[in-house]
């Protein structure tokens, strides 16, 4: 086998030019395919963290029915104390559940005292809501959301631009509740709140206690439970686990309970999807370039060297080991090729992080792209180029097995 490798690299040595072509090839493949995974890899961490660590948390639990509403943000689909001992019971049971905090939506009316305009409202228990949402807070401008107060309101920048108001402005909120009673509270702007893309960006936050004042509701109520994971990664597991409560039946017979991940109620999920399709169809070009130029580079070597395969048959040399010297030949350009393709990657990642790379997302600017390599992404695109390498030679290398001495010899 040592005689194989050695016989072989001297062959890729004698035609180093071809060989060098061909590796080059092997490597913008590989360097394309790393760059763009790692970057597009970025892009999705990014955006992912942004909305289930700042707005949507891992998983969300409604009452039945509350989803395909919530644009309306009914009243009427809201958990009441005994349906949410049921959920919190199983929440404390998961292992896989950080933390949750609970959260009471509303459409109300805002006003400055000179114009008006509506707003969606979450109505929070603070501490809980920044222990699950860890990036929620950096959000926010102006006093901590942790420590909101009542009678505090925390209002999206983009209203706050548009309605010219400003930290420590007094406004007027007023909200219809479930019975068509209408209350209006004074509130104190406490902090603005930066957008961010899809649903929820452009939400205010206030008190759940003041939530209670405002639509006069004695009795708990909550419109949904948002639930961080201690990993993402166990997603599919921690909602098996939640399985249960879907088993719950109203006197209607009908389900109780809805759960969603977040990735069925973020529209940037198909996005996600999207990116993943691409990176399928780059790798599938990686496959296409490199089997094209390892086979065409040792269909010529075959053709080239007639003469040298007809004389080492002829000495007795047997078509398998034949066969094996080309199959050689294919592998060391896949891994020459890959290695350095890997190598270059490497260091265009690192200089894409020390010259910083922003984006545009939606009506966000200036965010930054920190592309990594994973080295799980990096060995499953070195084995595909190496196993594609193989592949190629094979054709071929059955070519020159198959050659008869005399007539090789017999070429000119």
């Amino acid at each position: 086998m040592k005689n194989i490798i050695k016989i072989s690299f001297r062959n890729l040595t004698r035609s180093s030019r071809r060989t060098i072509l061909t590796a080059s090839l092997i490597t913008i493949g590989v360097i394309f395919v790393l760059v763009y995974a790692a970057l597009s890899g970025s892009f999705k961490s990014y955006m992912v963290a942004q909305i289930t660590d700042s707005m949507m948390g891992h998983i969300q639990i409604h009452k039945k029915g509350y989803v395909e509403s919530i644009d309306n943000l009914p009243l009427d689909k809201n958990l009441n104390k005994k349906q949410l001992e049921q959920i919190t019971k199983l929440l404390d049971e998961n292992p896989y559940v950080q933390d949750y905090t609970f959260r009471l939506k509303l459409g109300a009316m805002f006003s400055n005292y000179i114009s008006s305009t509506s707003i969606r409202l979450n109505a929070i228990e603070p501490k809980r809501e920044t222990s699950t949402l860890p990036l929620f807070t950096s959000r926010v401008t102006g006093e901590d959301p942790a420590n909101l107060k009542e009678s505090s309101l925390i209002v999206p920048d983009i209203l706050a631009k548009g309605m010219d108001v400003k930290v420590g402005d007094t406004v007027v909120l007023v909200a219809t509740n479930e019975k068509g009673s209408v209350n209006g509270l004074n509130f104190r702007v406490s902090a603005t709140l930066e957008s961010i893309s899809g649903p929820g960006g452009r939400d205010g936050y206030i008190h759940i206690n003041d939530a209670k004042k405002l639509l006069r509701i004695g009795e708990m109520q909550i419109s949904e439970i948002v639930i961080r994971l201690k990993n993402v990664d166990n997603l599919q597991k921690a909602l098996k686990l939640l399985e249960p409560l879907k088993l719950i039946k109203n006197q209607k017979d009908k389900p109780v309970f809805e759960i969603h991940s977040w990735e069925k109620l973020s529209p940037f999920y198909n996005i996600v999807k999207m990116l993943d399709i691409m990176d399928i169809s780059i790798k599938i070009i990686l496959i296409s370039i490199v089997l094209i130029s390892i086979l065409n580079v040792m269909v010529m070597s075959v053709y080239e060297r007639i003469k040298e395969i007809g004389t080492i048959a002829a000495m007795g040399t047997t078509p398998s080991t034949i066969t094996k010297l080309f199959l050689a030949e294919g592998l060391m350009l896949g891994i020459f090729g890959t290695t350095i393709g890997a190598v270059f990657s490497y260091i265009i990642i690192f200089i894409i992080n020390g010259i910083g790379i922003t984006f545009s997302f939606g009506r966000q600017d200036g965010l930054l792209l920190t592309p990594t390599l994973e080295i799980g992404e990096v060995a499953l695109v070195s084995l595909i180029v190496i196993i594609i390498s193989l592949i190629a030679s094979i054709s071929p290398a059955r070519k020159a097995a198959k050659l008869n001495p005399v007539d090789a010899l017999r070429q000119n």
